[in-house]
């Protein structure tokens, strides 16, 4: 599994302001939208695309297009729907699928209890939205569940990592023989008793949406 940790100044910049106890919900939605966007840059470095030649105003130019089947973005509800919007708006012409998944706050465990993907995914690059990458588990399962469904290529775009979250995904991705990349804004200390990253940005979901 390769993991890249996004290093410009407007990530660290954004991502403060994320983590701060007083910023609002509407300031957050924005800033994690923008924040998205420029990690989708760097997460889509590898998207599969096709050479084509087109006639400009002066000649012939060749270029690329994104290939067929068209990439997948897949945020896991509800926090990864507000990183929605920020990685499609790179990829307008991808297609969006969602998974409902929620971490059992006892046991720590991803439980599925919302799926609306494509049965068959084989042969499609897929990006995963979600927001914490913290023990690992909900994540893991996410991209479990789209190779069974035949993705060839993985990414996931997390705004923050803690590094026990990243140590379970490379044991458990380390005999797949399949591309996997973790793109995040930061990597942080590490998880507390709760299984929260520290210093982290709280929930997601709530900062987002508000308690629900």
């Amino acid at each position: 599994m390769e993991t890249l940790v996004v290093d410009h100044p407007l990530v660290a910049h954004k991502l403060t302001t994320l983590r701060d106890v007083n910023t609002d919900s509407p300031t957050f939605r924005r800033l994690a939208d923008e924040l998205v966007t420029l990690l989708a840059y760097e997460a889509t470095r590898d998207v599969r695309v096709t050479e084509v030649t087109v006639q400009s105003p002066v000649a012939e130019a060749h270029g690329v297009r994104l290939a067929t089947p068209k990439p997948l973005v897949v945020p896991i509800l509800r926090a990864g729907l507000g990183m929605l919007d920020g990685m499609t708006r790179l990829l307008p012409t991808a297609e969006v699928g969602f998974l409902g998944m929620i971490r059992n706050e006892e046991t720590l465990q991803a439980e599925t209890y919302a799926t609306r993907l494509p049965d068959d995914l084989s042969g499609r690059q897929c990006y995963v939205l979600d927001p914490m990458l913290a023990t690992g588990g909900t994540l893991a399962a996410a991209i479990h569940f789209l190779f069974d469904r035949g993705a060839v290529d993985v990414t996931a775009l997390c705004l923050l990592a803690a590094p026990e979250g990243l140590a379970f995904m490379d044991k458990e991705f380390a005999n797949s023989g399949k591309p996997i990349r973790v793109v995040t804004a930061a990597l942080d200390e590490r998880l507390n008793e709760n299984g929260y990253i520290v210093p982290g940005l709280g929930d997601a979901g709530d900062r987002l949406y508000g308690v629900v």
